[in-house]
């Protein structure tokens, strides 16, 4: 049996990096949760992507946020700076090296560089293929530290709470119920999309049951001329948000929503981190089961894509997933039913 390593001195101040997409930085949270159960009075920051640190702003879990790469890490913590304690997500050595600069204490993947290795706390170890929650915890272990729940969390802040708020009224202000769809993937990844005819069957459905329901489409700029398309075929029951919004109103928006239905993208995280009513549709290659939310408090319907083990590729299209089998779960979560009649 491995002996845990025991921290030395007070743990006033904790640093947690994680330079990653908008979902590997939300899928973090019950790490800060952990830590800030676990230290309530301590100081925690958290780095992350310039473009992705917003995603934190007035989480509860944590202090401070700011960004950082592998490129600004090499001229940061020469001067000054000090915690007790850090985390380092990724396998950026920049960013390990910042860590070790900076922190009394570090736990981090192992860099293959003897050297810096040795200078480690506790190296994180690989435990196979878990939720993608689960293996984040993986970094809690060292401190025998596991949070209270496996949710997600996000915040929008007061004054966007009431931007939405308006903004529902003044677009779609007789929706009965507002329903969100994220209809694309980023670019990459573009395999993990639903078609876009399978969308418009899934919204005729929906329109026809519910005379009053209203549709809003998010995504970005880059998914704005499928979104527009989309909407068109809604009879003016629909609208695309896509490209118009920032981040944080488009979260902020999706807040207001009675239902999300998305693809496996961040913003499926994020409607996951606002605890909304949602069905998401994942491919073979990355199974729901490891990357739906986990103790969800709201309806939850998981869409697997039919292939698994050696019969799916990337090539597998996610035109395998039947209108029908969306179907099903977003009229489960239109009615309210308890799991159990699920």
């Amino acid at each position: 049996m491995t002996t845990r390593p025991e921290l030395t001195g007070p743990i006033k101040r904790i640093l947690v990096i994680n330079v990653a997409r908008i979902g590997d930085t939300i899928l973090a949270v019950p790490v800060l949760r952990a830590l800030r159960e676990a230290y309530p009075q301590a100081e925690i920051v958290c780095l992350a992507h310039p473009k992705r640190v917003e995603i934190l702003q007035g989480l509860p879990q944590i202090d401070r946020s700011r960004g950082i790469t592998k490129r600004s890490a090499a001229f940061m913590g020469w001067f000054g700076e000090s915690y007790d304690l850090a985390l380092i997500f990724g396998h950026e050595l920049s960013l390990l090296k910042y860590a070790l600069r900076t922190a009394r204490q570090v736990i981090a993947l192992p860099s293959g560089n003897a050297a810096v290795d040795r200078k480690l706390f506790a190296v994180v170890t690989d435990e196979g293929v878990v939720h993608a929650v689960e293996d984040r915890l993986r970094w809690l272990k060292p401190l025998g530290l596991r949070p209270s729940v496996r949710c997600l969390d996000y915040v929008p802040s007061a004054a966007e709470q009431s931007w939405a708020i308006a903004e529902r009224k003044r677009l779609v202000p007789t929706a009965e119920p507002l329903v969100g769809f994220q209809i694309a993937s980023f670019p990459t990844k573009a395999y993990r999309n639903w078609p876009g005819e399978s969308f418009a069957e899934l919204a005729r459905r929906l329109l026809l049951v519910h005379p009053q329901a209203q549709i809003l489409i998010f995504g970005d700029a880059t998914d704005a001329a499928a979104s527009e398309a989309l909407a068109a075929t809604c009879n003016g029951r629909a609208r695309s948000l896509a490209g118009k919004l920032a981040l944080r109103q488009s979260v902020a928006m999706m807040q207001q929503l009675d239902l999300y239905i998305g693809v496996d993208t961040g913003p499926t995280h994020l409607a996951g981190a606002l605890g909304l009513p949602m069905v998401a549709l994942y491919h073979c290659l990355h199974p729901g089961c490891y990357l739906a939310p986990l103790d969800h408090p709201r309806f939850l319907g998981v869409v697997e894509h039919p292939a698994a083990g050696s019969d799916c590729t990337p090539t597998r299209a996610m035109a395998e997933i039947s209108v029908d089998t969306v179907w099903k779960q977003v009229k489960a979560a239109l009615q309210g039913l308890p799991e159990a009649e699920r």
